[in-house]
């Protein structure tokens, strides 16, 4: 048993039917050379059932406290069905790029059942053609509530189902498991009683460790320095149930290449470079580009190197002003890097660890309260907005990966919107490809194709003014 930080919780309070917190991956793979090896419906349980000690949160359920008087808990169900989990996709078959996103969206929006363990699993036994894949593929769409994992997590279990090179699914082997005792209301009434007098004490202590950092970032300021406010824009407006999903990609090598024109500058400010530059076009195309910087929230994984529990979420955030207002490429990305320094930046005001902790301090009561006034009266896009998007990157594998004898050819993922800030544009690397998704509301984002091609166009921008310069 393993109650859920204050940060997990956070995400099933802000669940509403309008906007499920919801991560969301496609996973394409060539089929093997040899038929008789073929990867179908049946070969992808079997594989899964032989990985499920390795991921310990395919068999943990959700119990809440009425009332929530305190955070849930993860226990083990004892009526787990891998077979309720993993489904055989049995809509058309997706003849193209936009077919397979649209079925990707479906997915996306619809609401996992909480009552047994929150992920789900649809085999696309095959592929029509599509554009960029190779031929004869086929493809998994897996879908887990935003409390059980973040982005680093999510990267954990990927691993945990494949392999650096061809398996034989054929014969897996798994151990017999015996759930544990779920516990009585009584021991989680006891064990609320005392997490409602710790944890007070534990965030007055979080809040007390902010404070030199807020106070020094006060008096440090330049008085002369009023920075704009963040505008409002298209994205901070509320939105409907329905979701558009599209993504692109490119080559990694191309974007690190980008660096040698600054050296000094990440892979991520390259990233918030192009995306900033792909907004630019976007809303200048639509007449409504504001004079200020667009600011994106920046989720930050604040595990520590070789930390081994990678279940649900340890993450911070940055408030990064993508300079929207900047034409030039290369001057976006040194104003964008000296952004993420500044930000990144112990001495400058309320660190991304100091955010995190704050959160998981909280207690479950005053916590699930806010959380339902805030969704339930659409007070987030009713007052100006503190970001205009989320932009979460996600190092995956640097190497090919297989599923049993299948390689992985393709991958990308999205996550959830909420109000007041309707636009999430998701990185994923593997291997040598970096893509780009977006995922928003049709009010948003009419054609979700127009911020790809922005993007594309953005890239390719940023890359002849980095070619000048090297």
């Amino acid at each position: 048993m393993k109650q859920l930080s204050g940060q997990d919780a956070s995400f099933l309070y802000l669940d509403t039917r309008g906007a499920h917190l919801n991560l969301t991956g496609l996973y394409v793979y060539q089929q093997p050379a040899d038929s008789e090896q073929a990867v179908g419906y049946d070969q992808i349980v079997q594989h899964v059932q032989s990985r499920l000690d390795r991921v310990s949160l395919f068999r943990k359920k959700l119990v809440r406290l009425p009332l929530n008087l305190d955070h849930p808990y993860w226990v083990d169900d004892p009526d787990f069905d891998l077979t309720s989990h993993i489904h055989r996709y049995t809509g058309p078959v997706p003849r193209g790029q936009r077919q397979l996103y649209d079925a990707v969206t479906a997915i996306h929006v619809s609401e996992l059942d909480l009552s047994r363990p929150p992920w789900e699993m649809f085999v696309f036994e095959k592929l029509g053609r599509i554009k960029g894949l190779p031929k004869n593929c086929f493809a998994i769409v897996t879908k887990y509530h935003h409390a059980s994992i973040d982005g680093a997590s999510g990267s954990e279990l990927v691993d945990g189902l494949h392999d650096s090179a061809p398996t034989d699914i054929t014969g897996s082997a798994h151990s017999e498991w015996q759930p544990a005792r779920e516990p009585g209301l009584l021991k989680l009434l006891a064990s609320a009683a005392v997490n409602n007098m710790r944890q007070p004490v534990q965030l007055a202590k979080s809040l007390a460790g902010a404070v030199p950092g807020i106070v020094l970032s006060a008096f440090s300021r330049d008085k002369s320095d009023k920075s704009d406010p963040v505008p409002k824009t298209r994205f901070n407006e509320g939105f409907s149930e329905e979701r558009v999903i599209d993504a692109v990609s490119f080559e990694l090598p191309d974007v690190k290449a980008i660096r040698k024109a600054m050296p000094e500058a990440t892979v991520n400010d390259i990233i918030l470079t192009i995306c900033g530059g792909a907004l630019r076009l976007l809303l200048e195309d639509l007449n409504e580009l504001p004079g200020e910087s667009l600011v994106a929230m920046v989720p930050i994984n604040l595990r520590s190197t070789g930390e081994s529990d990678l279940a649900g979420n340890k993450v911070g955030a940055m408030f990064v002003p993508i300079h929207t207002d900047i034409a030039a490429p290369v001057t976006r990305l040194k104003s964008i890097h000296q952004a993420t320094q500044q930000a990144k930046s112990s001495d400058h005001g309320l660190s991304a660890e100091d955010l995190g902790e704050i959160t998981s301090n909280i207690p479950a009561l005053p916590l699930a309260t806010t959380a339902r006034l805030i969704t339930g009266l659409g007070l987030a896009h009713r007052i100006s907005p503190i970001s205009n998007c989320t932009i979460t990157n996600v190092p995956g594998p640097r190497s090919t990966i297989y599923l049993g004898p299948a390689k992985m050819v393709h991958t990308f993922g999205t996550g959830p919107i909420i109000d007041g800030m309707g636009l999430i544009i998701s990185i994923f690397t593997y291997n040598n490809e970096i893509t780009f998704s977006f995922t928003s509301s049709p009010e948003m984002l009419p054609d979700p194709g127009v911020l790809t091609r922005c993007t594309k166009e953005a890239f390719q921008l940023l890359q002849k003014a980095a070619e000048k310069i090297m």
